[in-house]
């Protein structure tokens, strides 16, 4: 994998992270690259996500670097061992292993020491304003902040405060440690932020040793610096961010990591919000985080993603400065050229009517079908044929128009792997339902062949219908309707914007026999109908598959 990486980036120009990279080890200012990716535990990895575990781990990969994986840990309230599983599960699955493990919480000690020298700076100090008060004097980007009035507090005083919030002596919210900046500095992410509050709260791994915990801005590049990371790569809305992070390391003298700022995904059709996610998981409006709906890793996982297909997606859309929306057929595209070259071809008939072929002998008999005709490899599987099969009810039209190829009464057409068949009568219930379609076979025409050159331009799949499994198929499409689901009149949420048709669950499918012993997550092309995946509900003697996408891009009309 790690070739196949660099031979796509060969193939194209550089983005703008690799020409910094690049310049950085040729001039000498770095002997070789560490990346990391950092999620915060607090909810499943998404697309989003991907995008930067692919490029993390796909940059130091190039050069010959390293990877780190670093939770983000700070944030006890929101956080939990079972996001912290997950996420290992999903960078695996993408094919990609770090090179060492840490967390945010490996390093409170040494964060809670360096509070402390930039108190003895005179650059911290405690406040005990509360977050509305604070809100209040902070200014607004046209007018300055107001300063705290504990900003002056003596550094003796701020350091026994301090180590009382330690001690746990405070109630939560009661007091915070800011650093002093400037309460007029035109980047309002300077004006003296916080980097301690107090938190009464059992944290998912050093339990309840800590009552305070550090902010994010203050952790994070902190946390680069002990692990010696080079490049520092966050998405774009933390350039803003920028300046606080090097202030931090600039103020305690230590390794300087240095941020890059790259656009984030924005897929149409979903959303990435963890907030809106969790919403859609909680008030049941999909099936869990692995709904095979939710942009959510795990979820695509189940739908019938496959790593290489989500790695060639990123590393098709590229690499921005900018943000822009990515459409989402680009996505699915990615899945569709992957699962061409490797996917099990198999017949299946959604939506079944009975074929008699009434000439056909009381007998059943074997016929070759290619397996996948991208890869020669794959080779050939019998399939058998009978008297009676299934076809899907929408290959049959009793008054059809011209130019309609498939079966009518009195029209030829081909099926696939067998013989050419003519219709010559159907069979109607009461309600005037077909259930019955009467045909006759040419016994000359076996695998398809014209031996009197007559052209027959249909051709439909079929299921045996004495020898079939019967599966439950689920046929999901996007889970919004609209490109912009954020996007809504007044009054109106996102959840308006849910796509009613996002999920149809058919019973009673008649599939080839081959796919009785399938496994989860095996993936199929199910001729003329899609590409299908076998989901984590099959069990034995109930078959589940989920449609992955379509063969062909059904919205882009």
């Amino acid at each position: 994998m790690e070739e196949n990486l660099k031979n796509n980036a060969n193939e194209r120009t550089l983005n703008f992270l690799e020409e910094i990279i690049e310049n950085d080890l040729s001039s000498g200012k770095h002997q070789s690259i560490i990346t990391r990716f950092p999620p915060e535990p607090n909810g499943y990895l998404h697309i989003g996500h991907a995008k930067s575990i692919c490029l993390n781990f796909g940059l130091a990969q190039k050069y010959g670097g390293k990877t780190n994986l670093r939770f983000d840990d700070t944030n006890p309230v929101k956080e939990d061992t079972e996001y912290v599983e997950s996420i290992k599960e999903d960078i695996k699955w993408l094919g990609f292993n770090w090179a060492e493990e840490h967390y945010a919480s490996d390093y409170f000690e040494q964060l809670y020491q360096w509070a402390i020298e930039l108190i003895k700076k005179g650059l911290a100090y405690v406040d005990d304003q509360s977050l509305e008060e604070m809100r209040e004097n902070r200014g607004t980007v046209q007018t300055p902040g107001k300063d705290s009035p504990y900003r002056n507090r003596s550094v003796e005083e701020n350091l026994d405060l301090f180590q009382r919030m330690r001690n746990g002596e405070f109630e939560d919210g009661s007091k915070t440690l800011r650093a002093k900046i400037d309460m007029a500095h035109t980047n309002m992410h300077m004006r003296d932020p916080i980097m301690y509050r107090i938190l009464h709260t059992h944290h998912h791994k050093t339990g309840d040793v800590w009552p305070i915990y550090p902010m994010y801005d203050y952790a994070h590049g902190e946390s680069d610096s002990i692990e010696n990371i080079t490049h520092s790569i966050c998405t774009l809305e933390f350039d803003i961010h920028r300046p606080l992070y090097d202030w931090f390391i600039h103020q305690l003298d230590i390794f300087p990591s240095h941020q890059y700022e790259f656009a984030r995904l924005n897929l149409n059709y979903t959303v990435m919000s963890k907030r809106k996610l969790l919403q859609l998981v909680k008030e049941n409006y999909v099936c869990g985080w692995d709904d095979p709906r939710m942009p959510t890793i795990c979820g695509l996982r189940r739908r019938g993603y496959t790593p290489e297909s989500i790695r060639n997606f990123c590393e098709d859309i590229g690499v921005a400065k900018r943000d822009n929306v990515i459409d989402y057929t680009r996505l699915e595209n990615a899945l569709r050229d992957d699962l061409n070259k490797k996917a099990q071809r198999v017949m299946a008939v959604l939506n079944p009517v009975k074929l008699v072929i009434d000439n056909y002998p009381e007998q059943s008999e074997e016929l070759d079908a290619i397996n996948n005709p991208e890869d020669e490899s794959a080779g050939t599987r019998k399939v058998s044929f009978s008297k009676t099969l299934f076809i899907e009810r929408d290959d049959f039209m009793e008054n059809p128009p011209k130019k309609y190829f498939r079966m009518a009464i009195g029209q030829e057409v081909r099926l696939r792997y067998a013989y050419i068949v003519k219709c010559t009568s159907i069979e109607k219930d009461a309600e005037g339902n077909i259930t019955t379609i009467h045909c006759e076979y040419d016994p000359a025409t076996r695998g398809g062949n014209t031996p009197d050159g007559r052209k027959v331009k249909g051709t439909i799949h079929w299921v045996d219908a004495n020898n079939y499994v019967e599966a439950e198929v689920r046929l999901f499409d996007r889970l919004f309707q609209s490109e912009s689901p954020d996007k809504v009149e007044e009054g109106k949420t996102f959840l308006d914007n849910l796509n009613p048709d996002s999920l149809k669950v058919l019973e009673n499918c008649k599939l080839e026999k081959f796919l009785a012993n399938t496994k989860p997550l095996d993936k199929y092309q199910f001729e003329r109908l899609g590409y299908f995946s076998t989901d984590y509900d099959t069990k034995e003697n109930h078959l589940v598959f989920n449609r992955a996408c379509t063969l062909k891009d059904s919205w882009n009309k």
